[in-house]
């Protein structure tokens, strides 16, 4: 698979660039999306030519907002991820023997701001924003995208921006440590190539090394996700969740609390 659809796949001096390229959904991936994605990070991870891996989003909008939720094909309804390989992409994002940089560009928003916690570093642009929707539309994220949260930001502030569903600004991202670095969106490719070029300069083997260190205190998060992802499919059969996708589509509030007939 090199004919990609959904991502463009490119490399420049040692650094492979993955980009969603669905700019008229806000970069929201669909089934075909996470696919090409885990295609693109294992060519990368394994690729000696290539030291540093950047993940963005095409246009000046949107980095990743999550699932599609005008998909409607068995693999995502509205509410979360239903046979989606995000568990594979998850791995091989924390797998891969190189760094990986998020190049934020706009909206990191549900499962795009999942992305951006599972990066090893995150540069973004003064007008990117973050932030969680699931608990809105009757879904959650059970493996990293909340566990590893909590690492990143504080328990917190995880549970904050889980609960709340709250955006947040690039400003406040930096500071509550989800993000590296803030930049003017007219210096942001300028900024990661300077990222990448300072990385370049260190030992592979030493990153490497030094990644799986990091990795390892929370790899136990893979078998919380995968309970957890099983029992968010039960949970996607139910009354609740179900409201989440129904208020969704008919533009209202959702009623969660509703009394039971």
């Amino acid at each position: 698979m090199t004919d990609y659809i959904d991502i463009l796949y490119s490399v420049e001096r040692g650094v492979a660039t993955i980009a969603i390229n669905r700019p008229d959904k806000l970069n929201a991936f669909r089934g075909r999306t996470c696919e090409e994605m885990v295609h693109a990070f294992n060519r990368a991870a394994w690729d000696d030519d290539i030291g540093v891996i950047v993940l963005t989003g095409t246009g000046e909008r949107g980095f990743c907002t999550g699932g599609d939720q005008s998909t409607h094909d068995g693999n995502y309804d509205g509410r979360g991820l239903i046979g989606m390989p995000v568990e594979d992409l998850h791995a091989i994002m924390r797998n891969a023997p190189k760094p990986v940089i998020a190049r934020v560009n706009g909206y990191a928003i549900g499962g795009g701001n999942v992305l951006v916690t599972l990066c090893d570093l995150a540069i973004a642009a003064d007008t990117a924003s973050f932030g969680q929707v699931g608990p809105k539309m009757g879904s959650v994220d059970p493996g990293f995208g909340t566990a590893l949260l909590s690492r990143v930001v504080g328990e917190k502030k995880a549970r904050e921006i889980w609960f709340m569903c709250r955006r947040y600004s690039a400003a406040e991202a930096l500071a509550m440590g989800l993000i590296n670095k803030v930049v003017p969106m007219a210096d942001l490719d300028a900024e990661v190539r300077r990222w990448c070029d300072e990385l370049l300069e260190k030992s592979p083997t030493a990153l490497s090394i030094a990644k799986r260190s990091f990795n390892a205190d929370t790899d136990h998060i893979y078998g919380i996700g995968a309970m957890g992802f099983q029992a968010l499919k039960l949970y996607y059969a139910s009354e609740e969740s179900k409201e989440g996708v129904k208020a969704l589509m008919e533009k209202r509030k959702p009623n969660f609390r509703q009394p039971k007939a």
